[in-house]
């Protein structure tokens, strides 16, 4: 059988929540998806082996969550196979620093109102670090989180875009109404 491999580079310090305890939250990942996970912690490489391409996809996932600020609990959402991880660069966005968090600040909202709100409309979590904006949902409830947290970057008001998510929503629901 064949060897896969993936090296993937995490911010120093999500390299002791990606081990966890003991080295517990390690050994879940290696278990639930087939593969050998190999930590650097010194340099936050993470070297991802198994003879499992989809084991090793979704490892390589979970990984690329966690290091992306997800709490391993969300992250492992991943493992089932309806769930999608998606990142959005803000630095796209931006030209500096200070607009960069700005525009960070927009999407987290007041005491991160405009974060949880999103997470409630659309159903799926969202993760603010570094100079990225990761969602993790099912695919259309993480495209739906995905435009409007495009939308809020490129300026448009919270009130336009809780409607419009509002709406998905209901269409959404709808849809999954007439499928029963």
């Amino acid at each position: 059988m064949v060897e896969y491999s993936y090296e993937l580079k995490v911010p120093k310090n999500r390299v002791a929540v990606i081990i966890g305890k003991e080295g517990s939250i390690k050994k879940e990942i290696e278990e639930a998806t087939s593969t050998k996970l190999n930590i650097d912690s010194k340099e936050g490489d993470v070297f991802v082996s198994g003879e499992d391409a989809l084991g090793l996809y979704t490892a390589r996932e979970i990984i690329k969550a966690i290091g992306r600020g997800f709490n391993p609990d969300i992250a492992k959402l991943l493992l089932k196979p309806d769930y999608i991880f998606e990142v959005v660069d803000v630095s796209e966005f931006v030209k500096s620093k200070e607009a960069m968090l700005r525009l960070k600040g927009r999407v987290i909202g007041k005491e991160g109102k405009s974060r949880r709100l999103i997470e409630e409309l659309t159903e799926c979590n969202i993760s603010v670090f570094g100079k990225t904006i990761s969602i993790i949902g099912l695919p259309d409830s993480s495209a739906n989180a995905r435009r409007a947290i495009e939308s809020l970057l490129r300026g448009s008001t919270h009130a336009n875009v809780y409607k419009w998510l509002e709406k998905r929503r209901r269409e959404l629901k709808r849809r999954a109404i007439m499928e029963m």
